[in-house]
């Protein structure tokens, strides 16, 4: 028994010697996907948008979008209890929600055609907005996204892969 207790000791002090990842850069929590090695992509992602189209966007939703979801793309409060008829209220939009779960297209899908089929009650735009009014209100609200969910995003979702 002796003998084989000696055999391990070189083996546990090998593993508590090799290398582990440090999550404690400076104070800073790493996120999962650094401790675990995967690409992050570190970089913050310029967003680039042109305050004219964030602008025009803001006005655009204000005038036909803010009656369900707030002025400021808020949501309804509760939006994630069901109504009577087993449908959901309108959810912000302003990255405290799940819009920022669906592309690009699908968002602009969503706008056009209506909320998802049975989930809520959102009309189809399609034939009332143009296509660049629906452009510039997803602008306006993926402006209001606060850095790390417009990161998470689009590194995940606007340009995973298809």
């Amino acid at each position: 028994m002796p003998a084989r207790i000696l055999l391990l000791v070189p083996l546990l002090l090998m593993a508590a010697c090799s290398e582990q990842p440090d999550t404690s850069q400076a104070g800073n929590t790493l996120t999962l996907d650094q401790i675990l090695g995967r690409d992050s992509s570190p970089e913050q992602i310029a967003r680039n948008f042109d305050p004219e189209q964030i602008a025009r966007g803001q006005t655009i939703f204000r005038k036909n979008c803010a009656r369900c979801h707030g002025q400021n793309a808020e949501g309804t409060p509760d939006w994630r209890k069901p109504l009577e008829n087993g449908r959901y209220p309108p959810p912000p939009l302003d990255g405290t929600a799940h819009a920022w779960h669906h592309s690009t297209e699908e968002l602009k899908r969503f706008i056009l055609n209506g909320g998802p089929p049975g989930e809520g009650r959102m009309p189809g735009w399609a034939g009332i907005l143009k296509d660049q009014e629906i452009d510039d209100i997803l602008v306006w609200i993926k402006s209001l996204w606060p850095d790390e969910i417009y990161q998470g995003w689009y590194t995940r979702i606007e340009n995973r892969p298809k």
